[in-house]
């Protein structure tokens, strides 16, 4: 069996958070999904889940959660098939609360390219495209 990546996200608002990853061609799976999380499928290996704040608290024992807003937790890189598709991704994210930047790798555009992406809590993703 392959591996599959699952990153557990805190979020404010489990809904709004759905809706949010969903506009960026997430599919939310009912399966693992209830009114404390949702799972999010980006494909059979890579997975976000959504946590409010009460159920994440309980993976982290006496830790605080991260204000994602000011304060970085992690970075989740993944791979897209173009530059295009990272740019378009960046953008749906933008139109829909949340935002994003980009960091000069010192690469052209033809060779690598990527953009930090933060959603409505401040989680960032970082789709990226290299040439291979």
């Amino acid at each position: 069996m392959p591996t599959m990546v699952f990153v557990n996200f805190p979020v404010s608002d489990v809904n709004r958070s759905a809706a949010f990853y969903e506009k960026l061609g997430f599919t939310k799976n009912n399966e693992f999904s209830n009114d404390e999380a949702v799972a999010m499928v980006w494909d059979d290996h890579f997975w976000i889940m959504l946590l409010n704040h009460e159920f994440y608290s309980r993976f982290i024992k006496d830790k605080t959660i991260a204000d994602t807003q000011t304060t970085s937790s992690s970075l989740i890189a993944f791979s897209l098939e173009s530059a295009d598709a990272v740019k378009k991704f960046a953008e749906t994210a933008k139109a829909n609360g949340g935002d994003f930047h980009k960091v000069d790798m010192g690469m052209s555009e033809d060779q690598m390219f990527g953009l930090e992406v933060q959603d409505p809590d401040g989680n960032t993703l970082e789709p990226s495209w290299m040439a291979m």
